[in-house]
């Protein structure tokens, strides 16, 4: 009979699609997930044959490159978990700052805010729980998406109004904005090549890539746009892509927008952009 670090270490080394670290991590993820398992457990025996089968199952698909977090229907995010399905992108540690930027630099009540392109609703939704008395709307142009963002707003018993809308063709029926926020597609085309195949193969395309000829498109639009939904003084947030900053800041400048500025995330990259109506 083997150990659970023994278990751990040879499933870990059948994840070849991951560094030893992030594959024992996954695995540890996906026995707390099944067997109620925790770190403590290490040197405890672990009776393989008495596994469920699921574990096996879900075992077999991670040897795929499927994300731990669509095989288990979830993924954490700002200290909560999230329901996630293939039809949203897997939060991200980035997004989080992103967040967090938003409520350090926000602390008055009552401020009325959008997301969009929401996706599971991370973003609003946090921003719901952690500010102080917001009125939180968030649009995606994808129905199973905003299926996935009210099961987790009601789960996590967040005040937020999803609703349905393409921004590259129609205005959100909100305004007087005092926050807009958007992670949009952002990674074009041509970096399909550069990029992990785990998101390749599983995450939504749709939540993911713009055309090489336009890669800024969702900036531009949603800043244009912006420009009216915002009331004046109200401020605009971009998770942006990290090759792009320099552009983004000189998009924004260009649509009237002041105290343009480019932030860096924990890796030291270019990943949001802040701007005053």
């Amino acid at each position: 009979m083997s150990t659970f670090q023994e278990l751990l270490s040879s499933w870990a080394e059948k994840l070849t699609d991951y560094d030893k670290q992030e594959a024992e991590s996954i695995v540890s993820w996906l026995f707390e997930h099944h067997l109620g398992w925790r770190k403590s457990d290490l040197l405890n025996d672990a009776d393989e044959a008495s596994f469920p089968p699921k574990i096996l199952e879900d075992l077999g698909r991670l040897k795929t490159g499927e994300p731990i977090q669509y095989i288990i229907g979830k993924g954490p995010f700002y200290g909560r978990d999230f329901f996630v399905s293939p039809a949203t992108l897997i939060p991200r540690n980035e997004t989080e700052e992103l967040v967090h930027l938003i409520i350090k630099e926000n602390p008055k009540a009552g401020l009325k805010l959008l997301d969009i392109g929401t996706g599971t609703g991370c973003i609003p939704i946090s921003l719901a729980l952690e500010m102080n008395d917001p009125e939180v709307y968030a649009v995606d142009i994808s129905e199973e998406a905003l299926a996935i963002a009210r099961k987790n707003g009601d789960a996590l018993g967040a005040e937020v109004i999803f609703s349905k809308c393409d921004i590259l063709s129609e205005l959100p029926e909100v305004g007087e904005l005092d926050i807009l926020v958007s992670n949009p597609p952002y990674i074009p085309e041509q970096e399909k090549s550069e990029m992990h195949k785990n998101v390749l193969d599983f995450e939504p395309g749709l939540a993911l890539f713009v055309s090489d000829g336009d890669p800024l498109i969702f900036y531009r639009i949603i800043a244009g746009k912006g420009k009216q939904l915002l009331k004046r003084g109200g401020k605009l947030y971009f998770e942006i892509n990290e090759k792009y900053g320099k552009e983004v800041v000189g998009l924004v400048e260009d649509l009237g927008f002041s105290e343009v500025k480019v932030l860096k995330d924990l890796n030291g990259k270019d990943r949001i952009v802040v701007a005053r109506r």
